[in-house]
């Protein structure tokens, strides 16, 4: 059945063309473009093709890839927030970079919806919102009680509901729409290959995976491409101390580091890219793809 599949979708296309000529001969016209409005900080909106001075969301921004995401998007001249639980790092961060730095904990659904309400509200809307909290705890199962797995789900994998569902419920109120958006969730090469003790890890990335061509779908109304990133070994610190053969495993021979990802998500957020929907990238120097045997 599945064989002509193609054949009747070009049939429903062909037959939507001739409906719509039918209704511009009866002199229905197309819908007048509406214009977006100012922002009220008069920070303008931002049109779907220029990408200068976008209205950035960071969660966990403070160290690590985060800290590169904040970087990359102010060298641009976008206007940044960002949160994390660490005060000391979050304000050194802003300072560096003139981001704005809220701190919270992401597993608190209360204190997430009211930094985000508050940037809201100074900014009129957001345009990019990237999901980066995350936490890498691992241990063995029957060392891992259910309160831990919990523990790690609400901060890896629920914020990324929250922060898009209240951009949903934002942008659906506003009287003018934005033809612009991005979100970009973090996720990891977890979510398809794992080692022992990594069951809360391994089920946030995963359901990071899932949840990103879920929210795609959900989000399009509103002009927002939901799209997730895979990292594989990116280190974050003392770079100058991995050995040799760290390096020489991956097919890229090096190991990752915070700037490659954050490189992919200003690619992501460019205007012209609203096509690229629903879809993890894996960043990780070719290793997921290298068959590996113990000899």
């Amino acid at each position: 059945m599945a064989d002509n599949y193609i054949e009747r979708q070009q049939e429903q296309y062909e037959a939507r063309k001739a409906a719509w000529k039918q209704a511009q001969k009866y002199g229905k016209k197309k819908p007048a473009t509406i214009r977006p409005a100012q922002s009220a900080s008069h920070f303008p909106m931002a049109s779907k093709s220029d990408d200068s001075k976008r209205r950035v969301f960071i969660t966990g921004g403070a160290e690590g890839i985060g800290k590169a995401i904040v970087e990359a998007f102010c060298r641009t001249g976008s206007q940044v927030a960002f949160c994390d639980i660490n005060e000391t790092s979050g304000q050194e961060t802003a300072k560096s970079t003139g981001a704005i730095f809220y701190k919270v904990d992401v597993s608190d659904k209360n204190a997430l919806e009211s930094c985000m309400q508050s940037i809201l509200t100074e900014w009129n809307d957001i345009d990019i919102i990237i999901n980066n909290v995350g936490i890498s705890k691992f241990s063995s199962i029957t060392e891992t009680s259910v309160e831990d797995f919990d523990k790690i789900l609400s901060i890896n994998l629920r914020p990324v509901f929250i922060t898009s569902r209240l951009l949903a419920i934002h942008r659906k109120g506003q009287p003018s729409p934005n033809p612009y958006g991005r979100i970009i969730n973090i996720c990891s090469t977890r979510y398809l290959m794992s080692e022992p003790g990594s069951e809360g890890y391994a089920a946030s990335k995963g359901g990071i995976y899932s949840l990103t061509h879920a929210l795609a779908l959900s989000l399009s109304e509103w002009n927002i491409t939901v799209n997730s990133i895979a990292p594989g070994w990116i280190q974050t610190h003392d770079y100058d101390q991995l050995r040799l053969e760290d390096h020489s495993q991956h097919p890229s021979r090096r190991v990752g580091k915070p700037e490659d990802i954050a490189r992919m998500c200003l690619f992501l957020c460019e205007g012209n890219n609203d096509f690229i929907n629903g879809e993890n990238i894996t960043i990780d120097g070719g290793m997921t793809k290298k068959m590996i045997y113990i000899e």
